[in-house]
């Protein structure tokens, strides 16, 4: 063996190990980014399952003075079934928006009912599911940032050619419908 054979081979090895170590580094990175985005989600869903779950006793308490407003309570009603029948993101995405237009809708009818108004409980649970609104914005803002850094992820260079052979897709954004841009309907009948 000559000295120029040895030392093109120790810089194969190096080259090498330098791309093996790269790529191991780049498969870590890129499972660590996709946990991050399956981790935001289930986030959004604790959150979406706890408003879920204040809805019947919303519900309950506004039935006894809402007495005209059988249509608004509907909605709420059917938003919360929606959502039952759930599964995927997109799925869920839909049902949380068809949701906070209901309660959206829920509250504005509310602020012509004055003895609602001022019941405790009720009071209780507006804030509480006020609360749980804005923890699931700011829930789906952070799962967006990281469906944003997985998407930058697997299509940079060279992360790409092992995002492809790991058979990793860009992930959807949470995004919010029409219904969540605009105003609740007031069309709110008066009791007798």
């Amino acid at each position: 063996m000559t000295i120029p054979f040895i030392i093109v081979a120790v810089l194969i090895l190096f080259v090498a190990i330098g791309i093996f170590g790269y790529m191991v580094s780049a498969y870590n990175a890129l499972i660590a980014t996709k946990n991050n985005v399956q981790k935001a989600f289930a986030n959004i869903d604790v959150i979406l399952k706890q408003r879920h779950d204040e809805i019947p006793k919303l519900i309950q308490t506004c039935e006894g003075y809402m007495t005209y407003e059988r249509a608004t309570l509907q909605k709420v009603v059917d938003a919360r079934a929606a959502y039952l029948g759930t599964g995927n993101m997109a799925q869920k995405a839909q049902a949380s928006d068809q949701m906070s237009a209901a309660l959206k809708s829920l509250f504005a009818v509310a602020e012509n009912y004055p003895d609602l108004k001022a019941n405790q409980n009720f009071l209780q649970l507006q804030a509480r599911v006020s609360g749980l609104e804005e923890s699931l914005a700011d829930r789906r803002e952070f799962y967006n940032d990281s469906v944003n850094a997985y998407n930058i992820s697997i299509q940079e260079f060279p992360n790409v050619f092992i995002a492809n052979m790991m058979g990793l897709k860009p992930a959807e954004m949470f995004n919010v419908s029409d219904a969540d841009k605009t105003e609740p309907s007031m069309d709110i009948r008066q009791p007798s």
